[in-house]
């Protein structure tokens, strides 16, 4: 076929095919307009999952009656006019490809009334491209985008979509995401005509909060840290879950860059390794996170759909992002915790739900109506006159020291679990978990402070690696001495390694190696020595840690208690499952019916 220029509907089509994957896309699109826009209402209708109608209306600056038509055209924007405005882009959008992609694959309607207008004007844009000649209108100030029948001329794309359901729960996600960073602005989001989510603007922390707890449940709203960092020309904050509120899959990861929501390996690679010590196995960190930089540090351009930037200095953001998290973390302690007089144990407050049913619901004790220091005086009331005593009011008990955070120690329960009673209610604690967790970070404080000793190794080890892996080696002995690794270019493809970490002479060297340059080639570093170092410490800690079975005092058990809330990361063991648990009296008096 002879070369020709491609029809402009055709290249629009093409175009869609990047960003139009599915009606979350469009939702997606259309909604950052509206915030560009400066909307501060925002109503989505909804109908079959996207595939039949999408309309989004907002209360934003709306386009002039003589920019309507150009606003359809590709490459049309009111964002950016030269190279130095891409480069310092702050608004979400900027390309101008959304609206003619959309209209290429969908029939749609785009009417608006621009501030300060006398009247609206819309325009429509036929099944063939062609755009309708435009009109007046009745609507308010700001714009309305209507899409129906979606991929109606491309019937292949049709034939992806999924469920009904399923394409509107990836509609609900693209707006949650949204609506976790554009905390000003109000919105209603309704399916088939029911209303599925309706949130107003959140100018304060408290209602920040709620929203959180409305988008992503109460649960993670209640198991947060909350991060406020700042840096040169950077600032980190939001909130990052606790390790027990780990989850099965990646799923309750939200990060935002200069307020876009987007992927990016540099990240997860910082948050993966600030929660290393402290999450089970195959479990997945939460958290809604903002990072803030100059426009001009981080490259938006990078990917069809903007989900993904480029950070001119990688590292610096890495280490930023590491050491932030890893403090974050570090500062969860019990005592961190709120004090009893805080959150005292009546039952005034919502109760929560019992931790656990364990009760059979058809054996249920009678309510009884009154607190535990009521039924005291009732007991003494009653022993007075039953021995025929006059009936005074009991003493008032005397005054007791502050309980520490985790409470004094009362058992062994089988020589497992330690009872503490505690300001707030009852405390449990897992004694080897929690010595384990002491042990470990005892040995990385003296591990951190004496450095890794280097030993040769009798047999130098000749690896073949890339050409590039080589180039590293060389051009990083800096890098490879702090990670007490001697390692040597020996020609174009191949390094020897001389030198290893002591506390790691029986690992297997080749793949310690192989992982370090590995990462090394991805993210500019490597941690692996380091994790290596760890996973040892943290066996021999697990080793040297009290068993079950064996019956501890009142003095090592409080000892435990005291050594836990001095100590970082106490909350879980290496091995990432929870050390203590707390019922609060609260929880206690629901557990058997108390004050109902």
């Amino acid at each position: 076929m002879p070369i020709k220029a491609l029809p402009s509907h055709l290249i629009n089509q093409i175009a869609a095919g990047e960003v139009i994957e599915r009606p979350a896309s469009v939702v997606k699109e259309l909604l950052e307009n509206s915030l560009d826009a400066g909307a501060r209402r925002i109503e989505i209708d909804i109908e079959r999952g996207g595939v039949s109608l999408i309309r989004i209306q907002d209360d934003g600056s709306g386009i002039a009656a003589d920019e309507l038509t150009l606003a359809l055209s590709r490459h049309a924007t009111s964002k950016i006019a030269s190279l130095t405005d891409l480069e310092n882009v702050a608004t979400l959008g900027f390309r101008g490809e959304a609206l003619p992609s959309i209209a290429s694959v969908a029939r749609l309607k785009l009417c608006s009334r621009a501030a300060g207008a006398d009247s609206a004007f819309q325009v429509e844009v036929d099944t063939d491209g062609t755009l309708s000649p435009l009109k007046p209108a009745a609507h308010p100030q700001g714009t309305t985008i209507t899409v129906k029948d979606l991929f109606f001329n491309v019937p292949a794309r049709r034939k992806f979509l999924r469920t009904e359901n399923t394409e509107f729960n990836h509609i609900f996600k693209a707006v949650q995401k949204q609506l976790l960073v554009a905390h000003s602005v109000g919105l209603s989001l309704r399916h088939n005509r029911k209303t599925v989510l309706e949130v107003g603007p959140a100018a304060t922390q408290d209602q920040q909060q709620q929203r959180l707890a409305t988008l992503l449940g109460t649960a993670f709203a209640e198991q947060t840290i909350a991060v406020d960092a700042n840096a040169i020309e950077m600032a980190l904050h939001g909130w990052l879950g606790q390790p027990t509120a780990a989850r099965s899959q990646p799923d309750m990861q939200f990060f935002f860059v200069n307020g876009r929501a987007v992927r990016d390996k540099v990240i997860v690679h910082a948050v993966r390794q600030a929660f290393q010590d402290v999450l089970y196995h195959g479990r997945h960190p939460v958290f809604v996170l903002y990072l803030t930089l100059p426009p001009a540090v981080v490259d938006v351009n990078v990917h069809p759909a903007k989900a993904e930037v480029r950070f001119r200095d990688s590292r610096l953001v890495h280490d930023f992002l590491y050491s932030t998290l890893h403090k974050a973390i570090a500062g969860v302690k019990p005592n961190a915790l709120p004090s009893a007089a805080n959150h005292p144990p009546t039952s005034t407050e919502p109760l929560p739900a019992a931790p656990a049913q364990v009760f059979n619901q058809h054996h249920q004790q009678s309510r009884v109506p009154m607190q535990v220091a009521e039924q005291i005086q009732a007991y003494a009331a009653l022993y007075q006159a039953a021995n025929h005593e006059p009936v005074t009011a009991p003493p008032a008990p005397e005054s007791t020291p502050e309980l520490p955070p985790l409470g004094r120690a009362l058992a062994h329960v089988h020589d497992i679990y330690i009872l503490a009673e505690s300001a707030r209610g009852l405390v449990l604690v897992d004694a080897h978990a929690a010595h384990e967790r002491v042990t470990y970070e005892r040995l990385k404080t003296q591990f951190a402070a004496q450095g890794i000793a280097r030993q040769p190794l009798l047999l130098p080890l000749t690896l073949v690696v890339s050409p590039q892996e080589a180039d590293w080696v060389e051009q990083n002995p800096d890098l490879l001495t702090a990670m007490a690794l001697e390692l040597n270019r020996a020609g174009p493809d191949k390094i020897v390694l001389r030198s290893a970490p002591a506390v790691l002479v029986s690992a297997d060297h080749e793949r310690l190696v192989r992982d370090v340059l590995a990462d090394a080639q991805q993210h500019g570093q490597s941690a692996k020595v380091q994790e290596a170092c760890h996973a040892l410490l943290a066996t021999l800690a697990c080793h040297g840690s009290v068993r079950a079975g064996r019956r501890l005092t009142l003095d090592e058990m409080n000892a435990l208690l005291r050594a836990m809330e001095a100590t970082e990361r106490s909350g879980q063991c290496n091995h990432g499952r929870p050390t203590w648990v707390e019922l609060t009296g609260q929880e206690l008096d629901k557990l058997f019916q108390r004050g109902r």
